[in-house]
């Protein structure tokens, strides 16, 4: 049962290259599938989340990530009656135009890009991948995905002004993005804010203590978790807290975002698109404890002293590398180095870069970089 105010594939914008329906699968779904057949998402498997030079089985990279953010905006999506279907296939492609190397890869790309009056966007990366890079299909190129996904890749996490970016005018820039695509953010924040808690505790870089003393909603949990099960171990304490946040996140987002759909009156996809702001988000209170969590990670593990120079390091291969091949061009893979007559050199060595895994690229660092 679908809400009045959901997207229904039935009504789909359609592709831009006309298919033929398929026997079994609804349009999202078939979008969905292709996303997960694509090289580019089999790539997110060694692709940084927060960790780039430490080796656990345990930590999240890009690919284990993604799948968290699917589950989450899943089950927010059913609750609130969206269109599950295609909240996933959001939830799916939503990393995948994000470089080697995390936040540390996408901030020195845009750096280099910088030097020739560009930019690196990995939402714009994304949309590039589906549209051109993969080649799985001798009729079109890319993914040939629906109107709705390729809107949601832009639009998920930010507001792109018409007058600046007006390659993108067919996206409907003057419009909010339908509430299946406005879930992706704030389920992306729950997914990394409760994950990366638990992996820097894992790593040994945060304790207990200091993430009670930094994040006050967890220090409830936890303490909530200590009187339930005293006798447990410290470890089992921990994931119980951890637990309860992460469900306070989670229902906070259903029932906020309930309300606020109620309040606005809207009744239609329509409505939702000419709304003057989203209508998906947390409670004033929540939304609070969403950013202690959020500049608590900055300020003590992200860029904390002991990924620092792991950090620094990725800067510096991504900026050594994209100077090499800008200054080799001969050296870019042949199929890279024809696209250079019809786009800026600087896009093309920045395609390839972004395109890397952490392994492919330290491995580029040690053939070129003397």
């Amino acid at each position: 049962m679908l809400a009045e105010y959901a997207v229904r594939v039935e009504r789909t914008r359609g592709r831009r290259y006309p298919e033929l329906p398929h026997p079994y699968r609804n349009d999202y779904q078939r979008d969905r599938d292709r996303i997960i057949h694509a090289r580019a998402f089999r790539r997110l498997e060694n692709k940084t989340q927060v960790f780039t030079d430490r080796i656990s089985d345990h930590f999240r990279n890009r690919l284990t990530h993604t799948i968290e953010v699917a589950q989450i905006s899943r089950t927010i999506a059913e609750q609130l009656q969206l269109n599950v279907d295609l909240t996933e296939t959001l939830a799916l492609v939503h990393d995948i135009g994000h470089p080697p190397f995390g936040h540390a890869g996408e901030k020195a790309l845009d750096e280099a890009m910088k030097q020739h009056g560009l930019f690196f966007d990995h939402n714009l990366h994304a949309l590039r991948i589906v549209d051109n890079f993969e080649m799985r299909y001798a009729a079109f190129r890319g993914l040939n995905l629906t109107f709705e996904v390729r809107e949601g890749i832009i639009k998920h996490s930010r507001d792109y002004p018409p007058d600046k970016y007006p390659q993108l005018t067919e996206y409907l820039l003057d419009q909010r993005p339908p509430l299946e695509a406005q879930l992706i953010d704030l389920t992306d924040e729950i997914a990394y804010n409760t994950a990366d808690l638990d992996d820097g505790y894992e790593a040994e870089i945060l304790t207990v203590q200091l993430i009670r003393d930094g994040v006050p909603a967890f220090a409830r949990a936890h303490a909530e978790a200590e009187k339930k099960y005293p006798d447990a171990s410290e470890k089992l304490k921990f994931n119980e807290a951890l637990k309860l946040f992460f469900n306070r996140l989670v229902t906070d987002l259903i029932e906020n975002t309930r309300t606020r759909i109620k309040d606005s009156g809207v009744k239609s996809l329509e409505e939702v698109r000419n709304y003057p702001e989203r209508l998906v988000a947390f409670s004033p209170v929540i939304d609070v404890e969403r950013r202690q969590a959020k500049e608590f990670l900055y300020a003590n593990l992200y860029f904390s002293p002991d990924l620092k120079a792991d950090k620094v390091r990725a800067e510096e291969i991504v900026g050594e590398l994209f100077h090499f091949w800008m200054e080799h061009p001969e050296e870019l893979p042949s199929s890279y180095q024809s696209k250079a007559e019809s786009e800026p050199l600087a896009r093309i060595v920045c395609d390839y870069i972004a395109g890397m895994t952490d392994n492919f690229i330290l491995a580029q660092q040690k053939r070129y970089i003397r």
